[in-house]
């Protein structure tokens, strides 16, 4: 254990010298990390923003000793509160982990335990530190989760994760991370996956308790709203190094270094609408949409309630919504991935809804889905261009014609067509996108479904992948149904948005209506709660 020198300001609580972090052999760089120095104080929130790939999670995971395998601190000094926790044993640092320096982890789905209930990892937390084993009551819980903002508290801590929603859980995990009173937070993309208003109320909530608390926070981030509503200051990360660091107003309004102003540039802003004219000729008219789903004990869940949209030839609709408003739902039946209950979805004079069985074929290359997760959606087996040739074969095309039309897809998306025989773990997540994307594309659909596509993506592949859908969508005279919780995405790339909630489309206007001058009461609330909305206003 090394101490350091006793003359540092009484608010600084960390500080990192020259970690330098170093990756597997192998890997597309010797270091993850390379000499970053940062210093976080008392009572102060510190953003660490930057692309996939740059090393500020990594960072995060090295002040709790989480490193991956194969990944070593290289070098560098962990300076937390006068101990370097670089130098400790495995043993001494689980009494820094969670009782002083704990995480909330960006996909509280996976941080939890889904086997066990949250009274009984609450519990878990504590048997963990002996020190705090008194202190693990039913009583103590309630207040716990209470102070999150969780309803019902005896409810929550018998329920089972998965009988919560994405936001419950996320609160949940911040309740584990406060239990026993840490130093310093770390918040490791901690509203990615959250509905815009799930993620206003989580960043209050992160917000009121650090205030309350006097916590130093390292929120780790893409997201420059984010940074702009959270952050005391910035440090800006590309290829494993800090490039910029400062106050956030500062650093925001007048980036010294090219690679901040590009960052800074590439984060969706207000105002910046699509300008396009698509026909007055409608190619989707959906109407009377309804979707029931029957959960546990027999309870019945309306999903989508007399939906009705229209989409015109060349036009983008974007529909946005908090988490369950049924605008995937709309999505998975326009697509015929699921049946509706009742309604009609007309496409070019066709009700696909009574479309079935082995008639609905020659109409999947008219409509075709781009899913939010290209992992999960793209089969791990396949070589990327089997991938991409697979719907062209199963409409009767030649297994080479096929494969000759996947590569100049590839081309086409901005990818190598020799890349065509590798699988989609060897690509990053904005290139297994691209392939999602190609896939879709190689039927020649005349309505393009986008469900959460960009969601996941860093600021400046989102913009790369906006731009490749944008300029598709003109270029082959496609239509699109986008659907999205960022409200700022949507003024990007759509002409109009239809806001849902809870199954029924309460508005729908011109995009720049929409985020301007919204009329519905709940349309106004979802504008207003969008990260970075205040400023711009």
């Amino acid at each position: 254990m090394t101490q350091t020198s006793t003359d540092r300001p009484d608010d600084r609580l960390l500080a990192l010298r020259g970690l330098t972090i170093a990756l597997p052999p192998g890997a597309d760089r010797a270091f993850a990390v390379e000499n970053v120095d940062l210093t976080l104080r008392r009572g102060r929130t510190t953003c660490l923003v930057g692309e996939s790939g740059s090393g500020k999670s990594m960072i995060a995971w090295s002040l709790l000793g989480l490193l991956p395998p194969g990944v070593r601190r290289a070098a560098g000094v962990v300076d937390f509160d006068g101990v370097d926790l670089a130098g400790l044993s495995e043993r001494r640092m689980r009494g820094y982990r969670g009782a002083r320096i704990a995480l909330i982890a960006q996909e509280p789905a996976a941080a939890l335990n889904p086997t066990a209930t949250i009274e009984t990892q609450l519990r878990e937390v504590f048997a963990a530190h002996p020190a705090h084993r008194r202190d693990a009551t039913s009583a103590r819980f309630g207040a716990m989760l209470a102070e999150v903002g969780l309803p019902e508290p005896d409810r929550i801590l018998r329920s089972y994760p998965h009988q919560l929603s994405g936001g419950q859980r996320q609160r949940a995990v911040i309740a584990m991370a406060l239990a026993l009173s840490p130093d310093l937070l770390v918040a490791d993309e901690p509203t990615t996956a959250l509905d815009v208003t799930t993620q206003a109320q989580v960043l209050d909530l992160i917000r009121r308790i650090q205030r309350r608390r006097g916590l130093a926070v390292l929120f780790v981030t893409h997201d420059f709203s984010v940074v702009e509503d959270m952050a005391d200051d910035v440090a800006v990360m590309q290829d494993g190094r800090i490039v910029e660091q400062g106050p956030t107003r500062r650093l925001l309004e007048m980036p010294e270094t090219p690679e901040a102003r590009r960052l800074i540039d590439a984060a969706p802003g207000w105002g910046a609408y699509r300008q396009s004219a698509p026909s007055a000729e409608p190619l989707l008219e959906v109407s009377d949409l309804c979707k029931r789903y029957v959960g546990r004990g027999g309870v019945t869940v309306e999903a989508a309630r007399s939906v009705a949209i229209e989409v015109r030839r060349g036009e983008t609709l974007g529909v946005v919504g908090e988490s369950g408003s049924g605008k995937s739902t709309v999505a998975r039946c326009v697509a015929r991935l699921i049946d509706a209950d009742r309604g009609a979805i007309n496409l070019g004079g066709v009700d696909l809804a009574d479309v079935a069985g082995r008639a609905l074929r020659p109409w999947r290359s008219r409509v075709q889905m781009v899913f939010q997760d290209a992992r999960s959606a793209l089969n791990p087996r396949m070589t990327v261009g089997a991938i991409i040739a697979e719907g062209l074969v199963a409409q009767g095309a030649r297994r080479r014609e096929a494969f000759n039309r996947a590569e100049r897809l590839l081309e086409i998306v901005g990818l190598d067509p020799h890349c065509a025989g590798r699988h989609p773990h060897a690509f990053s997540g904005g290139q297994r996108q691209r392939i999602a994307i190609a896939r879709a594309l190689a039927v020649e659909p005349e309505l393009l479904i986008a469900d959460e596509p960009v969601s996941a993506l860093d600021a400046t592949v989102q913009e790369q992948i906006l731009d490749l859908l944008d300029n598709l969508i003109q270029a082959r005279a496609l239509s699109m149904v986008f659907v999205t919780h960022d409200l700022r995405v949507a003024g990007r790339i759509c002409d109009r948005i239809a806001v849902m909630r809870e199954g029924v489309v309460v508005e729908v206007a011109a995009a720049r209506d929409m985020l301007e001058r919204p009329q519905h009461p709940y349309a106004k609330a979802l504008v207003a709660a969008a990260p970075g909305r205040r400023a711009a206003a």
